[in-house]
């Protein structure tokens, strides 16, 4: 083959003829694909539905666009007077600054409530992060919640003068520019100049659904937006619940013209299609995704004929599946060639949690005082350092799930009061050690929230 002066080899083996050659990774970022799913899979008749890749951005994962855009304006100074990138994050946020930090010679510094996925934690490690878990009682920033340590700590982060360098991804409205600039006119663009007929997304810190949705509705104000939460008491990460999400800055309900709850079960199966039948090696948040987007579009696809408009629908696939498998493995053991899940929550009816036995902050008081019940606390180890019902003894929920896997953990004759942030995960406990056979266990109501907020006593470690 003949050399062209100034043209690279490579440029007659590209689509158009063009290099791919960078100065830097972060002009990496962006430009990910748009990929039609093949109908055999979802079995949608009249309706196209496409992945936006953002795994394949170059740290993987979404947020590497709002990490870089937050942080840009800013690395400069922060490298010049020797500062720490810091932001309260145990995800995908915290994985691409860390990179970033690293690059332009400073540390980053990862806060947090609580570290719940292991390989995050590992891969933040081998990055050079540090790691900070405060206590908290909820398991993301609450700025509501104006004696919570991790909200002090942001608080603090945040002022003027600040030696830090805080991204604030919360609040920051270059998270969401990032998609109002790149993932949202990326869509536009690979659809042929138009916007599609639905926009499916999880909320995080809403940051891309909402830069997305703003920029699809301006190209068309008819596009209909699905933001999808996890389910109540459920855990997907990088997903919030719909309590959670109406804690973070960004967060609008009017973004969403639906909002709707995926579970963890429903999560990882969509994620198994996307990696078995389509090639696309999601995560949990993607499974979730593509899942709440069939979900919903059976039931538009259904009203549809042969005489109408073929519609188009587009959901982001946020991350890779790498770094779940212990997520997925303590869910769906059976994928892994270990016996299936037993005694879990998330196999309950909608009925068994509503009727699970329940006693108010008063009538737990009373009961404690009689001495009869083991207090369990399934809260993380430093909301339960921070405050706590004295004489309460802390197991983690999810060290608890795997308690129960086993049979019932405790003797049937000693009453059991399980107590969480909110009511909400120890109600399903009670459910679940209900169905099991314990004759005496009880969900405190409110949980430790409710329990302060009564004036009843709490200790410290």
């Amino acid at each position: 083959m003949a050399l062209v002066p100034g043209r690279s080899v490579l440029a007659d083996h590209l689509p158009g003829g063009s290099t791919v050659r960078y100065d830097s990774i972060t002009e990496a970022i962006g430009n990910t694909p748009l990929v039609r799913i093949d109908p055999s899979v979802h079995g949608l008749r009249h309706i196209d539905l496409y992945a936006k890749l953002e795994l394949l951005n170059p740290f993987g994962s979404v947020k590497d666009r709002a990490a870089w855009n937050m942080a840009r304006p800013h690395l400069a100074a922060a490298a010049a007077r020797g500062s720490q990138v810091v932001e309260l994050s145990s995800g995908n946020t915290a994985k691409a600054l860390a990179v970033l930090a690293g690059m332009h010679g400073l540390t980053f510094k990862s806060v947090t409530n609580r570290m719940r996925v292991p390989e995050i934690k590992d891969l933040l490690l081998l990055l050079g992060a540090e790691i900070e878990e405060l206590p908290g009682q909820s398991e993301c920033l609450d700025p509501t919640a104006t004696d919570d340590p991790l909200t002090l700590f942001h608080r603090t982060i945040s002022e003027q003068g600040s030696a830090y360098l805080h991204t604030d991804q919360y609040f920051n409205p270059r998270n969401t520019e990032a998609h109002l600039t790149g993932t949202g006119p990326e869509i536009v663009k690979d659809l042929d100049g138009r916007a599609p007929d639905w926009f499916v997304a999880c909320v995080g810190t809403a940051g891309s659904s909402t830069g997305v949705a703003r920029v699809l509705r301006e190209n068309d104000s008819a596009v209909r937006v699905l933001g999808l939460v996890a389910a109540k008491s459920d855990f997907i990460p990088g997903i919030r619940t719909l309590d959670e999400a109406h804690e973070v800055g960004l967060f609008d309900p009017a973004t969403y013209d639906t909002i709707e709850a995926v579970g963890s079960d429903e999560a990882i199966e969509g994620m198994l299609t996307l990696n078995r039948r389509c090639g696309i090696l999601a995560g949990p948040t993607g499974g979730a995704a593509y899942f709440g987007a069939v979900r919903r579009l059976r039931a538009v696809d259904a009203e549809l004929t042969e005489d109408d408009r073929r519609q188009t629908a587009v959901f982001i696939v946020c991350d890779r599946v790498e770094s779940y498998l212990g997520y997925v493995r303590q869910r769906r053991p059976d994928l892994f060639g270990r016996p299936a899940r037993t005694n879990s929550p998330a196999d309950l009816t909608e009925e068994e949690i509503r009727t699970a036995p329940s006693v108010g902050v008063a009538d737990a008081q009373a009961w404690i005082g009689t001495g009869r019940p083991l207090v369990v606390d399934l809260r993380s180890p430093f909301a339960y350092a921070a405050l706590h019902i004295d004489g309460s003894v802390n197991i983690v929920d999810e060290v608890f799930g795997e308690l129960l896997r086993g049979g019932l953990p405790f003797s049937r004759s000693r009453p059991v009061l399980l107590a969480c942030p909110v009511g909400e995960k120890s109600a399903r406990y009670a459910a679940l050690l209900t169905r099991m056979g314990h004759p005496e266990v009880r969900s405190l109501a409110g949980g430790i929230i409710a329990w302060r907020d009564a004036g009843a006593p709490l200790v410290r470690d």
